[in-house]
């Protein structure tokens, strides 16, 4: 009989240990629930959840990546936005001067005074030509480290770069070029043939200052100087409607990050109400379990007994 009443009270004891332990564990996992504010502990949980947990994640780290891309491109478009407005605005005072040598009224003198302001301009547009992009590499260069044009012996800007500009992922399956070579607005056809802006200022900075028909050459460079100054603006054109579709892909992506924050807080988040409500259950149940586990430890089986 002793041996009986002794195994009863281990296996009395035993129980009420594994259940008051078990309502503890749960209270805890509820408690640290809500401090991490993750519903899943680990993936076992719930496994589907966990997968669309981690695809969630993947995808959010893929959209950071295409933000910086976005960030990158938009600035590199920026600044050739800005370069652009810069050469319309050399372009549009060369056209000035050109037509002001052009007029029969002026003498050679002032038309030498015109080419030497000419031959400034064209300084200021390969300088521009070889501006920088937000990496500190060639804007009109393409992939090109180092400068877009370099100077041959004679003084002409030659052209180094490569034949196209990069690519940037924006968004899922979308890109963007993130900016101009020099020969996609520089290079344009005037008319007679093939012809690049830099040479049309150049050549006529060089004949009003030293050439045999200085108001011929003038009136010649007029038309090159209209196609040159609309190839520039056809190149800011384009620039703007690239910088628009990164806007748009942006939008886009924010929107669906947006939607998948709310998935990931749907399916990973707990809902803190219920989970605060679970808890303090368990320890009501807790809290029961041990005053009667107290209450039932301290009575003895053989004073019921007797």
């Amino acid at each position: 009989m002793t041996t009986l009443i002794s195994t009863s009270t281990s296996a009395f004891y035993e129980r009420s240990v594994q259940d008051m332990t078990s309502l503890r564990k749960q209270a805890e996992a509820l408690q640290a629930s809500l401090g991490s504010n993750q519903k899943l502990s680990r993936s076992s949980d719930d496994p589907v959840a966990a997968s669309r947990l981690r695809v969630l994640t993947r995808a959010d780290k893929l959209a950071n990546i295409d933000e910086t891309n976005a960030n990158r491109a938009t600035a590199d478009l920026t600044l050739t936005d800005s370069a652009l407005s810069s050469f319309a605005t050399f372009i549009t005072r060369a056209r000035e001067l050109a037509t002001q040598a052009a007029t029969g009224t002026l003498t050679p003198t002032q038309r030498s005074t015109i080419g030497v302001e000419l031959d400034q301009i064209y300084g200021n547009l390969v300088t521009l030509a070889n501006a920088r992009d937000s990496a500190g590499h060639a804007l009109f260069g393409g992939e090109s480290a180092g400068d877009a044009y370099q100077l041959d012996a004679s003084g002409n800007a030659v052209y180094i770069g490569t034949a196209s500009s990069g690519e940037l992922p924006i968004s899922e399956g979308q890109t963007v070029q993130r900016g101009l070579t020099g020969p996609e607005f520089l290079n344009f056809d005037a008319g007679g043939g093939p012809t690049n802006l830099l040479a049309v200022v150049k050549d006529l900075a060089t004949a009003l200052q030293s050439g045999p028909d200085p108001q011929g050459s003038a009136n010649a460079s007029l038309t090159a100087l209209g196609k040159g100054l609309e190839a520039v603006t056809t190149g800011q054109t384009l620039v703007g409607s690239r910088l628009s579709w990164i806007d748009l892909t942006t939008e886009r992506r924010t929107n669906l990050g947006e939607l998948r924050a709310d998935e990931q807080e749907q399916i990973g988040a707990p809902d803190i109400g219920a989970t605060i409500a679970q808890m303090q259950q368990l320890m009501v149940v807790l809290e029961a379990s041990q005053a009667g586990f107290t209450k039932l430890a301290g009575l003895s089986l053989f004073n019921k007994i007797g």
